[in-house]
């Protein structure tokens, strides 16, 4: 009896995992289709029916071995991040076979103001980007800097998946997904670092807080300045 019981039971246990994970993915999958199908009425809204067409036929999301890389190197990566990859495998300067595009899908707390998504071998590329430029910001050597408590004070720790930069070619504004945060943080929040004045500031706990706020500010990066831009 108790045997079968113990026997049983581990079924039971990995059946239960399996179904939460699926819940997990298909909560994923709705917070991304949700995001698509109100980015493109923000597109639409703005007159720029055509640039969303031509978007749509030109994109495809990414290879498998390179969403298996990703997750290699972030083992933690939001299931919303990869869906959204598995839709459009990145938005900057980004290449499908022969049209290069640059398309606005994602903004910030910074009000109108867009960003590009990074392609997933990018987000790899890129793994060592926040220490390297950004070390000492994050160990506070500079006064007049806005840094987030929540965020660590420890460079040598810090481990940020870049994911966007914004419409000035990250010049000004990028976005990253923040796993290593102080004890008042967060793990998985998204980091804003804002350049002239310099800044850094959790705008969301996670990502798909994120793209909530997004929604609920109803896609305004989108507009006809940033659609003609």
């Amino acid at each position: 009896m108790v045997f079968w019981e113990k026997l049983f039971g581990k079924g039971n246990k990995k059946n239960r995992e399996r179904k939460e994970k699926n819940e997990t993915q298909n909560k994923a999958n709705s917070i991304i289709e949700n995001y698509i199908a109100g980015l493109k009425k923000a597109y639409l809204q703005n007159n720029a029916i055509e640039e969303w067409t031509n978007f749509e036929k030109v994109i495809h999301g990414a290879k498998k071995g390179n969403i298996k890389k990703l997750r290699n190197v972030y083992p933690e990566v939001p299931n919303a991040l990869i869906e959204l990859l598995q839709y459009v495998d990145g938005t900057y300067w980004r290449k499908y076979k022969d049209d290069k595009i640059t398309f606005f899908i994602l903004g910030s707390d910074i009000s109108e103001y867009p960003y590009y998504l990074l392609s997933s071998k990018r987000m790899v590329e890129n793994r060592h980007n926040a220490r390297e430029y950004f070390s000492d910001y994050i160990d506070r050597k500079y006064d007049g800097v806005d840094m987030d408590e929540k965020i660590t004070a420890k460079s040598e720790s810090v481990n940020w998946l870049h994911f966007s930069d914004c419409m000035n070619n990250g010049g000004t504004s990028s976005l990253f997904i923040d796993f290593s945060p102080s004890e008042k943080g967060k793990r998985g929040q998204v980091v804003r670092f804002l350049h002239d004045p310099d800044e850094f500031k959790v705008i969301a706990e996670g990502f798909e807080d994120y793209l909530k706020i997004l929604i609920e500010t109803e896609y305004d990066f989108i507009n006809e300045e940033t659609v003609e831009g």
